[in-house]
Order: structure tokens, then sequence, then C-alpha cells
């Protein structure tokens, strides 16, 4: 793509529309202005996905940006921006890109349900994590963020720094290592069966 001005390469492609109607133009320049349009059009392309991205970020509903995406609905309004958004798991098309955010959006659902169902044994767990003793450095970093999540009333706030921590207890903290591995394992699990239920529910 190229990073020339778009206005331009727009106004270059006008004369020669312009051009075209008045008379013959030559092969060239048509061909020429046939490669800006599509630089044009994948900038633009681009430019979309970024612009719904800041209005979200800005508060703005998906009923809100349909009309002006020209969709009828919010659920189409953020279908097509998940379509347009260039994709951060290689996911090769709008479609894929769709169902994977999806299939995302689910397993943070079963994930957060069930956190909330064994919201006394999480923060038990993550009391006693909490008071463990002679960590490194960045042990320590991640227990003190593992401590201000405890004061959130949203007990899926543990999850992510109860695994962060995980990774710097030593062999005399077996049974804790044990005990947040299967957590790991079991919040894995609920991802994977949510998004396969929600796929299987789509064919």
């Amino acid at each position: 793509m190229t990073d020339e001005d778009p206005a331009e390469v727009v106004r270059r492609v006008h004369e020669v529309v312009l051009a075209a109607r008045d008379g013959d133009v030559p092969s060239e320049r048509v061909l020429a202005a046939l490669t800006g349009l599509r630089s044009v059009r994948e900038q633009l392309g681009a430019w979309e996905p970024a612009l719904v991205a800041a209005a979200r970020d800005g508060g703005v509903s998906w009923a809100s940006l349909a009309p002006v995406l020209g969709v009828a609905s919010r659920q189409a309004a953020e279908r097509r921006f998940l379509r347009l958004r260039p994709s951060a798991t290689g996911e090769s098309t709008g479609e894929a890109r769709v169902d994977a955010e999806r299939g995302r959006r689910a397993g943070d659902r079963a994930v957060a349900d069930w956190a909330r169902r064994n919201s006394a044994i999480l923060r038990q767990l993550a009391g006693q994590v909490s008071a463990v003793d002679g960590l490194d450095a960045a042990g320590r970093r991640s227990v003190d963020r593992l401590g201000a999540a405890l004061g959130d009333d949203d007990v899926t706030s543990l999850l992510s720094p109860l695994a962060d921590v995980r990774s710097h207890l030593t062999g005399e903290h077996a049974g804790l290592t044990d005990r947040l591995g299967a957590i790991s394992e079991q919040t894995d699990k609920l991802r994977r069966d949510a998004a396969d239920n929600r796929r299987n529910r789509a064919t």
C-alpha cells in the first residue's frame, strides 16, 4: 500500500474519469488510475475499523454506529467492524475474525460465571498466595497485583494475577502451584468448550 496522500490520488483518478467521458484516454493512464483507486480503497478500508474503535472507546453505542455505517442493526454494525478489523490472532477472513471474537466472548462469559460460583475458593487461594514469602522482585510485584485484585468486588479480576504468580512460585510451594495449575486448566477448558458450543449452535 502506498503512503501517498489519498486526496492527491483521488484527484488524479477523477481527472482520468473525466477525460474518459470526453474521449479516448491512453490505457496507461487508465491502468494507473485503477491502481491508485485500489490503493485508496485499501487505505479507507483500514481507516474505518480504526474510527469505529475510537468511537467505541469514546462511548458511542453500536446502535448509534449502525446508521453511520449503513447497516440496519447494532449486531450488523459490530459484525461489520469485526470483519474489517485486522486480526490479532491470525484469522485470514472477516468471518473467521467474527467467529473468533464471539467465541472469545463466550469463553469469557463462561469463565466469569465459573469464577463467581467459586468466589470463596478463589479468594481464599488468593489470600494464601499473597502470604507467600521468599519470592524474587518480579514475584513480589505479581503478589502485589494479586493483593490489589483482592480488593475488587469482581472475583474475575483475580484470575489473571493468580496465573501470573504461578510462574514465580518455587518447589517449596508445590501445593499452591498445583492448585493454580488446576485453575488454569479449568478456565482453558471452559473457554474451549464455550467456543465449541457456540460454533456448533451456529452450524
